[in-house]
């Protein structure tokens, strides 16, 4: 929907932003130009990266990335905004569910940056997420993802400003897309596109055809999986997903079935799954802190002119 916008293009979901970020420190200073050429050679080459799906020349992305800014912010983002200029667009975005929980980061590296999260119903999140190809672990984690995402949209709540985030349901996305996107765009500072209500216009040019789990991009608009986790979870995930994330679904505006409550070693298993996945968030967070002691370069991008004023980044 977003891509539709006539100056706006988001491109498939990337493998290099956070992973670029994380591993600053072995590619050095980012305002010397042999090391912009290496980490731009990383992008545009690792396998992993996805950087094959902006379908933009690996060649003139490194140069201009090496010719560019001198931060680490310049050198991931000129990728992007290069994918904007394939379109003709000025204004780019990114999109990755796991970035609710790397807001943080991603001010860092792009100061002026406002974030939008798409919230939908937790059990129905659960189901989708379960049935992904691509996805390898079990219900915990998968009901754990949509807590920690819920608890993190809280905090960004309470800590960023109203022109910086904003949240909307993707349920009443899909029942009226034409309100709901006339106040996201209000939000952005853009004016209203219809054009944004018919994506699956763009589909066929945004969406890689080997992520067939995006098959309903290229169709209409359709609230057809609205509550589809009531016959793709199971009883006892039902009862789960409503004991232990009843006061977050109703706090977004979402019915609690009426299942009976969930078994004691249910509970028991995803408070552990809880558990580890945030010792292990704190133990990434605590290196990132020692890190940013020791920064090798600059890490704000330096593309646009709201990036190239002072900001004050929390």
């Amino acid at each position: 929907m977003l891509h539709a916008h006539p100056r706006i293009a988001v491109p498939p979901e990337t493998r290099f932003l956070e992973a670029a970020y994380y591993r600053r420190r072995a590619y050095g200073d980012m305002r010397d130009v042999r090391n912009r050429q290496n980490l731009a050679e990383w992008i545009a080459n690792d396998k992993g990266t996805k950087f094959h799906d902006l379908h933009i020349g690996r060649e003139d992305y490194i140069r201009q990335a090496a010719q560019g800014p001198g931060s680490l912010g310049s050198v991931i983002g000129r990728a992007f905004s290069m994918y904007g200029e394939r379109f003709g667009k000025p204004r780019w975005g990114d999109k990755r569910p796991s970035y609710v929980r790397k807001v943080d980061v991603l001010r860092r590296l792009f100061p002026d940056a406002q974030f939008i999260h798409l919230i939908r119903d937790g059990r129905d999140c659960s189901a989708s997420l379960k049935e992904m190809p691509w996805y390898s672990l079990d219900s915990f984690h998968a009901i754990a993802n949509w807590a920690e995402a819920m608890d993190a949209g809280a905090k960004l709540r309470r800590k960023l400003p109203a022109d910086t985030y904003y949240e909307l349901r993707y349920e009443d996305l899909t029942d009226d897309p034409a309100t709901e996107l006339k106040k996201l765009c209000q939000f952005l500072e853009e004016d209203f596109d219809p054009a944004m209500c018919e994506p699956h216009m763009l589909a066929g040019v945004a969406v890689p055809k080997n992520k067939t789990w995006h098959n309903n991009t290229h169709g209409e608009v359709t609230r057809e999986r609205v509550g589809s986790w009531a016959t793709r979870l199971t009883g006892w995930e039902i009862a789960l997903c409503e004991d232990v994330l009843g006061e977050r679904l109703r706090e977004h505006g979402y019915e609690l079935s009426g299942a009976p409550s969930a078994a004691k070693a249910h509970v028991a298993a995803f408070r552990q799954t809880m558990a580890k996945r945030r010792a292990s968030r704190m133990r990434k967070d605590l290196r990132d802190r020692v890190n940013r002691l020791r920064e090798p370069g600059p890490v704000a991008a330096l593309l646009t002119s709201g990036q190239r004023e002072p900001q004050r980044v929390a």
